[in-house]
């Protein structure tokens, strides 16, 4: 696609290079997950773009498909010393015109959300990355489990709740990241909630953390910070439209220092935020 900047040629990422756009984000203060390439990779092969200029990479996005009506878009980054040169604004075309039809959502840094409102995206919430640290474990509450096979394979039909497609590949990846601790809230049989935590880059992140109650997702946050070292740092991203969600932050003394705001390009799905006390990645959903 011709830009200002010269001719940018445009294609799918191989999966080796996802990389790429999980360094460019570190470098851009996201904090990726060690781990995160395979599972981002796992629910669409080809939902992420790369765009090439004299052969080097300039810009990537990603907008992972979902279902047959919905995609997350995420990984927009021009590389620091090509911007404004056209370079971003052709990879974003040809991104959403990968993705006609869809409802499309993302998750919108502060300085990009006024370019997303003019492309048609409307606000549906803020999220607000809270960090603390890890805590000395205490005693594990007695509905806590480590999921088994069995359990693992009906996470998908329970998680369907709170997104807004299918993503049985991509949650099947997610759960079994190196390093990752899955944990479900179960009670007289019944699953009432899971968490989990995985590294990143710095320190451990939270996500997802859905639960019934506020109480379950005290005891899942408890036995999720558990599983990390004392002291190390954890980072959770709530709704800013859930109380519970935010109060569960404060009441661990964690410290508001990121924000996005959710967008689509329609109306909001019908998910349930209210019991979404940490979300899965600002990148995917």
């Amino acid at each position: 696609m011709q830009t200002p900047g010269g001719m940018l040629e445009i294609r799918p990422m191989r999966p080796d290079e996802i990389g790429l756009a999980l360094d460019w984000a570190a470098a851009e203060g996201w904090n990726p997950g060690l781990h995160d390439a395979a599972a981002f990779a796992a629910e669409d092969p080809e939902g992420f773009l790369i765009g090439h200029l004299d052969g080097a990479p300039v810009a990537v996005i990603s907008g992972v498909r979902y279902g047959a009506d919905f995609a997350f878009l995420g990984f927009y980054i021009v590389r620091p010393d090509m911007r404004g040169r056209g370079h971003g604004l052709a990879i974003w075309q040809a991104l959403m015109a990968r993705l006609q039809g869809r409802l499309v959502g993302l998750d919108g840094v502060v300085a990009q959300q006024e370019n997303y409102r003019r492309s048609g995206f409307v606000l549906a919430h803020r999220n607000i990355r809270h960090e603390g640290r890890a805590t000395v474990a205490g005693p594990v509450h007695p509905a806590i489990v480590t999921p088994g096979a069995a359990e693992r394979a009906a996470l998908p039909a329970w998680d369907r709740r709170f997104f807004a497609a299918p993503r049985a590949g991509f949650l099947s990846a997610w759960i079994n990241q190196p390093g990752t601790v899955l944990r479900s809230y179960v009670e007289d049989g019944r699953l009432q909630g899971y968490g989990v935590i995985r590294p990143c880059r710095t320190g451990f992140k939270i996500g997802p953390l859905f639960a019934e109650r506020p109480a379950v997702a005290e005891a899942l946050f408890q036995a999720l910070t558990a599983a990390v070292p004392a002291g190390a740092p954890v980072f959770l991203d709530t709704p800013a439209v859930t109380p519970e969600a935010l109060a569960l932050a404060s009441r661990h003394g964690m410290t508001p220092v990121f924000e996005t705001a959710r967008m689509y390009t329609g109306p909001a799905p019908d998910i349930a935020i209210d019991r979404t006390y940490g979300i899965t990645s600002f990148e995917l959903g």
